[in-house]
């Protein structure tokens, strides 16, 4: 009797230990004390983040610098909210340009080649101002901040070099399939003016780091643009990516920019199936105005999300306004872009310009004023480094955005946006411990523009964070002692 009471009493206790076992594993349902919301693992890799940044063409850059009137010091405060990594969005990409036009109006971008030079096999006549719109200036100011990524792109060849005569209203480039002119074939000297194009920053100590000789390639617009179908792409890449690679500039050829995601698809398969265009093409680019980036491109190279802006015509400074530029919505996004399609970069259309705009930023004359999109924009720009590398995160709550990186230097960065419309507590299991990291907390919502709060913790492997409705709250741990 008393072995068998013993063998009793070792299966009851076995039994026990089984139950604790198994709900100490499974997390309880979400909402419920002590339940785990969401997991986040920092050594589960995903893409590597190149940066985040926008775009100053169109003179853009110029009206940061005093062109309507803002004064020189403001001017420098525009441009630390944009570029400063303490005060400000902290964008560490700034896309450049490559003008077309034979004047400099504004809202157009002046050709380093403004007049033919008597056909494509004539000696080039290039003219320099130095200045290239005020992107020479603002170029100089966020290297000075830090920012090491220029991409300069062109929205057309000068319009002799086209089939329609004109670098407006669409056409085609000279030489390309499909593409005869009585002028001749221009390819090679339009590959040969984009190259020039970086030399000349190059004497202004900018290097250009990223160059891609066609935007929104699908599209016919009545400012700078140009024609390119999936096949005409890859046979401008034959010429383009042996002049690049022979001028020793150490740039990256990227391509499309096709004006949405899925209309990128076509050209990415193009240069893909092509061995020498996919070799020259270090990254796929593509925009988000037909279609979102809600989906992986279909290359293992680098993919940018190269240009998106919401729609409207109003200037928006509301957060959750209800309209398409609202600043949730600025958040959402980058969050589907980034999650979503893969990106490894995100560049918003419009850093600061004039009018009714959707920037970031509205110049008014002598003032300026700041949007909720600038600081949706910012709780990713200033914390996710270049280097940096997502990593997998997941929430149960289907009310809840949740994504995680880690860069660099060591520091890990969450963001959650909340779209419900309640409060909510949220638990994490995170690969972190307490006694390794310091927590900084920073609120973006109706009331709060990235400001610092106290509203998350670690203790252990649980990060307990506070989310008030429609918001978006960044997490950053940092090393102790770092």
């Amino acid at each position: 009797m008393g072995a068998s009471r013993a063998r009793l009493m070792t299966a009851i206790v076995t039994a026990l230990l089984a139950v604790a076992t198994i709900g100490a594993a499974a997390p309880a349902a979400a909402g419920h004390h002590g339940s785990w919301t969401g997991a986040i693992s920092f050594w589960d890799r995903q893409q590597r983040i190149d940066g985040f940044g926008f775009s100053q063409a169109f003179q853009r850059a110029a009206v940061i610098n005093g062109l309507f009137g803002l004064p020189p010091e403001r001017g420098q405060e525009v441009v630390d909210l944009l570029f400063d990594q303490r005060i400000g969005a902290g964008a560490s990409i700034l896309r450049l340009g490559i003008g077309s036009s034979s004047d400099d109006v504004y809202d157009h971008m002046r050709s380093i080649q403004p007049e033919d030079p008597g056909g494509p096999d004539a000696p080039p006549r290039y003219v320099w101002d130095g200045y290239d719109g005020g992107q020479v200036w603002l170029a100089r100011e966020a290297a000075e901040r830090g920012v090491r990524r220029f991409y300069a792109d062109a929205w057309s060849a000068p319009g002799y070099m086209k089939t329609n005569g004109s670098d407006s209203n669409g056409g085609t480039l000279c030489g390309v399939p499909g593409a005869t002119c009585a002028s001749g074939d221009w390819r090679q000297a339009y590959a040969n003016y984009l190259v020039q194009y970086l030399r000349f920053y190059a004497q202004e100590g900018i290097r250009i780091t990223d160059l891609g000789f066609t935007n929104e390639p699908d599209l016919t617009t009545s400012y700078a643009s140009m024609r390119f179908t999936p096949e005409q792409v890859v046979d401008f890449i034959h010429v383009l990516g042996p002049t690049l690679a022979r001028s020793g500039l150490r740039t990256n050829l990227v391509c499309c920019d096709v004006a949405g995601w899925n209309e990128q698809i076509p050209y990415t398969e193009a240069i893909e199936a092509d061995r020498l265009a996919d070799a020259y093409v270090g990254i796929h680019s593509g925009h988000s105005y037909v279609s979102p980036a809600d989906r992986p491109l279909p290359t293992d190279a680098t993919v940018w999300m190269s240009e998106w802006g919401p729609g409207g015509n109003v200037w928006d400074e509301g957060w959750d306004s209800g309209l398409p530029s609202a600043g949730i919505t600025v958040a959402e996004d980058i969050h589907r872009t980034l999650t979503d399609a893969n990106a490894n970069a995100y560049l918003f259309w419009l850093g600061a310009s004039i009018g009714a705009t959707r920037a970031l930023i509205q110049i008014d004359g002598e003032n300026y004023h700041t949007s909720a999109r600038l600081w949706a924009f910012a709780a990713y720009s200033r914390f996710i480094r270049p280097g940096a590398y997502r990593v997998t995160a997941t929430a149960a709550d289907e009310e809840l955005r949740v994504s995680a990186y880690r860069n660099l230097d060591g520091s890990r960065v969450i963001e959650i946006i909340n779209v419900g419309r309640a409060a909510t507590d949220a638990d994490f299991r995170i690969d972190a411990t307490s006694n390794r990291y310091r927590v900084n907390t920073y609120l973006t919502d109706d009331t709060h523009s990235l400001e610092r709060t106290d509203t998350a913790s670690i203790r252990g492997d649980r990060l307990s964070v506070e989310l008030p409705p429609r918001s978006l709250t960044t997490i950053v741990l940092t090393a102790r002692g770092a």
